[in-house]
């Protein structure tokens, strides 16, 4: 029998798992959690193949709105939005609009391509990097980043083009009718690429139709500027195309792709800022291809496999660079106070998974800090039983206010009050936040499994589902959750939205708890004896924190030029993120709480915070644009402190001390503990 080939295999099961197959828990026939009949998530029969549904189903993909609702909402598969609806797919290549609050992509159809089938689309297949969606006799191969966009005629079929209010200049034929040019009113070309002679002409305004059937490979692409160079290049590559595209992990802080292609010739993609940061160099990349995105500069790069490579990102329990001895007393006294303050009869009456889990590694990083400074007997028993005490009810069930439940619809996590409700905990029970709740639990267990291995072995199945259900990595748990639920390969960062469809496609708020959730699995790793696992979680933190550099940290004088001078001159972290989008505001606070802007980018305070917050330039920008907000009679105590443990980079200990230490309280996640552990091992200052 011929081996399979590994490229055809997504993601996870491309791991370094086998060497470790001995150490996986229970399979997913024996899934640790009951199973629910959840009223809250939506069917996913509608659009998605038959021959789909017996396999876990993606909840926050770069095509999650195609599947929900009507599915009629656009998506950004750049560089363009595609939107579909009554039998047709329409393409934009939209124009950024932007001001001091709002970066936006408006959605403007240029072509609209229509089947004759009168059929609703659906999924036909997907892949890390790539979906088909088939409407009628069509199958249109969405690739993330590709310049072209690509449909397959699957049998003889007429092809409807049209082109909404922009009104036809012209229609143009070239190559014995196999190339197209079409001239739009609103000032847009774009080029029509065919296996075989089509016959387009301009029909009335806004038509563009087809004499005849055809059946072959369409490919569309707009041209972008009116280079002579960028037409030359896209009829270049116009034979090639892809219509699939997997990613897997290489080395322990790299990730490669590879694409399936069809066709002749070399196959022509596009790289974001981040993409070209960390690509490989024995790539052709053809600086002046460009097209523009609210991403930045896509720029074009030859090749059907990349590889990308990230710095490396030190997964420890300890902080960094260690703390001078001098500091212990006054930690050790924190931490006397703040362990007295554990209190199991406030945790047993929270009863929602984010604010439960928050609190329980709140406890968890007591124990850390106790360690580090040579208070362990003093802190650790206190902590291990708290933990016990609040971990062990929602990984044996037993928790009387809420739970895990497994739902087999879209295969997953609920939790019991989410399961009933679209708004309870946060929209977990319809896949929101999936990783930013689990990742709190996940870290705290990782935690007590290092301090009690008993216990960790005893609860090792449940804590590695809680993994499984956001980072699910190995192929036997590939029957109860979807590959990286949260993770975007092509994007190299997390979504957080879960079933529920947006305008701007899937969005995220808070990348530190994202980098939290991957850090944590890093430590389970480390606390399981797991080496995979702490590979694939320390990878994940590292493109999670690259891409908060990138795309959430407004840094005037480096990577955010990408940003309008208006937006970036009044922000300096972006509140929400989504696909087509960029807001300053938060979903619960206003775009003037920048203490709450900047809070969310910054919690939990962790070891690896000081990775994402490298540039001591632009933490200095950050805090002295939120400090006006702090003066407000109603900016929150916990918020503060996250400001104040920024200024704890490049500000003497004193200050930042002395701040912390006159909050009147702290986040529900933080402690005092945590603040001075933090600021006391910044490294010192030199000069």
């Amino acid at each position: 029998m011929e081996a399979p080939n590994p490229w055809l295999l997504p993601f996870f099961l491309l791991l370094l798992a086998a060497a470790f197959s001995d150490q996986l828990p229970p399979s997913s026939a024996q899934f640790p959690f009951p199973e629910t009949t959840s009223t809250a998530v939506p069917d996913p029969t509608k659009f998605f193949s038959p021959s789909l549904l017996s396999s876990p189903l993606p909840t926050n993909s770069f095509f999650q709105n195609f599947v929900l609702n009507n599915g009629d909402l656009p998506e950004y598969i750049h560089p363009y939005l595609i939107r579909t609806a009554n039998s047709s797919l329409s393409v934009s290549y939209p124009s950024r609009t932007s001001n001091s609050s709002i970066t936006q992509l408006p959605f403007s159809p240029d072509l609209t391509i229509s089947s004759v089938s009168n059929k609703t689309h659906f999924v036909s297949s997907f892949s890390d990097l790539a979906v088909d969606l088939d409407i009628g006799d069509f199958r249109f191969h969405l690739v993330r980043g590709s310049p072209y966009l690509t449909f397959s005629v699957l049998k003889n079929s007429s092809v409807s083009i049209s082109t909404g209010g922009n009104g036809v200049g012209s229609v143009d034929s070239y190559d014995d009718s196999t190339k197209h040019i079409i001239r739009l009113s609103n000032g847009r070309t774009w080029v029509v690429y065919s296996t075989a002679a089509i016959y387009l002409m301009k029909g009335k305004s806004s038509e563009i139709v087809t004499s005849g059937g055809f059946s072959g490979v369409i490919r569309v692409a707009v041209l972008p500027n009116s280079a002579a160079e960028t037409e030359q290049i896209l009829d270049r590559y116009s034979g090639c195309y892809p219509v699939s595209g997997y990613a897997k992990l290489s080395g322990n802080f790299g990730f490669s792709y590879k694409w399936q292609k069809k066709g002749s010739g070399g196959l022509l993609m596009l790289a974001h800022p981040l993409h070209r940061r960390v690509l490989s160099e024995n790539l052709t990349v053809l600086q002046n291809f460009k097209y523009g995105s609210i991403d930045g500069d896509l720029v074009g790069v030859v090749g059907d496999s990349w590889d990308l490579n990230f710095a490396p990102i030190p997964i420890t329990w300890h902080s960094i660079n260690g703390i001078e001895r001098k500091f212990f007393p006054e930690i050790v006294a924190a931490l006397k106070h703040d362990v007295g303050t554990l209190n199991v009869t406030e945790l047993s009456s929270t009863a929602a998974s984010y604010f439960y889990g928050k609190l329980l590694a709140r406890a968890a990083r007591l124990a850390l800090i106790a360690e580090e400074v040579d208070y362990a007997a003093g802190v650790i028993p206190a902590v291990v039983k708290f933990l016990k005490t609040g971990v062990q009810p929602w990984l044996d069930g037993k928790f009387g206010r809420n739970g895990f439940l497994y739902d087999r619809k879209w295969a997953g996590l609920v939790t019991k009050n989410g399961a009933t409700s679209k708004t309870e905990d946060f929209g977990f029970g319809i896949y929101n936040d999936h990783h930013f709740h689990l990742g709190y639990f996940v870290y705290s267990i990782a935690v007590l499994a290092k301090l009690d291995r008993n216990w960790g072995n005893q609860y090792k199945a449940p804590a590695y589902a809680l993994v499984y259900d956001y980072m699910n990595y190995r192929s036997k748990n590939s029957q109860f959750s979807i590959p990286f639920r949260n993770f975007d390969f092509w994007k190299l960062h997390s979504w957080a939205a879960g079933l529920t469809e947006f305008p701007d496609g899937r969005n995220q708020e808070s990348t530190s708890e994202a980098i939290n959730a991957y850090y944590a699995a890093a430590l389970m790793g480390l606390a399981y004896g797991d080496e995979s696992l702490t590979a694939v979680g320390s990878a994940l933190t590292a493109a999670e924190i690259a891409a908060a550099q990138t795309w959430w940290h407004v840094n005037r004088g480096g990577r955010s030029s990408i940003y309008d001078e208006g937006f970036t001159e009044e922000n300096r972290v972006v509140g929400i993120l989504w696909s087509g989008a960029r807001e300053s505001r938060l979903w619960f606070a206003t775009a003037e709480w920048r203490e709450c802007r900047v809070g969310i980018q910054v919690l939990p305070v962790l070891p690896v915070t000081e990775r994402v917050f490298a540039d001591e330039g632009f933490v200095k920008e950050v805090v002295e644009w939120v400090s006006p907000a702090l003066e407000r009679e109603d900016a929150g105590e916990g918020w503060k402190g996250f400001v104040y443990a920024l200024e704890g980079i490049y500000d003497n200990k004193e200050n930042a001390v002395g701040k912390v230490k006159k909050l009147k309280k702290h986040d529900d996640g933080n402690s005092l503990s945590n603040l001075l552990w933090w600021i006391y091992s910044r490294p010192e200052r030199q000069g």
